[in-house]
């Protein structure tokens, strides 16, 4: 208890200090990321992660704090054949529960994003279903829907922070699996195609349920999903698929990493609390979002990351070389 109350005037007295009025000349708002982290951001070689070995994924260090998750079958245009909807799961529940990841960058291997789904490899799983009535046939196929829903709704679940970037076609399942992303980059050469309707069947694993929620454009959604044109990057821009858009692949790249740095500079506390409530509110009227926060925070509150962030801000020292302990 008593360092319990040292610890609440200890952080009191920093907050009285810094809501203090500043000399005139003077500013504490926080300032852009400077140009020699953004360098280590971009210059950072990767390295591999042992716990990490897929057949359809390759998950790298960026490095301190960020993970790196390359659709891996450039040969094959980075089409989600059965391992890629299985591994994608054991991914992002790994990285769910790593303590060292506060963000995570996900792009495509190779000439572009992906061209989805991987009809060749998965067709006999849907066209020839299991079971010997309608039944039993109806049971396996809406466990099989729910288990392809879950390799990308593990994204959405994954309390750290993630950014896709896109470079090239993104198309049929792509869609589904940037919606379920936190931030969205793209290259200039980006396209987006909601193609499930030229293949005879409706989008199942999420883009109908989050595209909506995304753009905000319910109008614009119908259109995309009934017709499957292309959106092209300006226009994916200007709709808010995407935040940013970037003359090629590597100056894309260059900024996810910048981003995904400044992620994890702050309090992982504080990023992942921020996240799981986004996400809740979203779903969720407004007095249940507020209601679901404060009983959120009522523990959440009590983290040492509050002091020494404030603290940070009182000796003008940048969020990147505070430690905060592992979540």
């Amino acid at each position: 208890m008593a360092a319990t109350l040292a610890a609440s005037r200890s952080l009191r007295n920093l907050l009285i200090r810094l809501m203090a009025p500043t000399p005139q000349g003077l500013s504490l708002s926080l300032c852009p990321m400077s140009s020699t982290a953004q360098d280590e951001a971009s210059t950072a070689a990767p390295r591999e992660t042992p716990d990490h070995s897929y057949e359809s994924l390759q998950v790298t260090v960026a490095q301190k704090h960020i993970l790196h998750v390359q659709l891996n079958r450039p040969e094959k245009r980075n089409a989600m054949n059965r391992a890629f909807w299985r591994e994608m799961v054991e991914c992002f529940n790994k990285i769910a529960q790593d303590p060292d990841c506060r963000a995570v960058v996900i792009s495509g291997a190779g000439k572009l994003f992906t061209a989805g789904a991987d009809l060749t490899d998965i067709a006999s799983e849907i066209l020839q279903p299991r079971g010997d009535d309608v039944a039993r046939i109806s049971w396996y196929l809406r466990s099989l829907i729910s288990r392809y829903q879950e390799t990308f709704s593990v994204i959405e679940k994954c309390p750290k922070p993630v950014i896709a970037a896109v470079h090239g076609a993104c198309v049929g399942a792509g869609v589904d699996l940037i919606t379920a992303c936190d931030i969205r980059y793209c290259a200039q050469d980006a396209f987006f195609q909601v193609k499930e309707v030229d293949v005879g069947l409706a989008a199942d694993v999420g883009t109908l349920q989050r595209l909506p929620k995304v753009i905000g454009n319910q109008s614009l959604v119908n259109e995309l999903a009934f017709t499957s044109r292309k959106m092209m990057a300006d226009e994916a821009l200007s709709s808010g698929l995407v935040s940013r858009v970037f003359p090629d692949k590597v100056g894309m790249l260059d900024a996810a990493f910048t981003l995904a740095a400044e992620i994890s500079s702050k309090s992982p506390v504080a990023v992942q609390s921020t996240k799981i409530n986004l996400v809740y509110s979203r779903n969720h009227s407004v007095a249940e979002g507020l209601n679901y926060m404060a009983t959120w925070n009522m523990s959440m509150l009590q983290t040492q990351d509050i002091v020494k962030s404030v603290q940070a801000a009182m000796d003008k020292q940048e969020l990147k070389n505070v430690t905060f302990s592992k979540l």
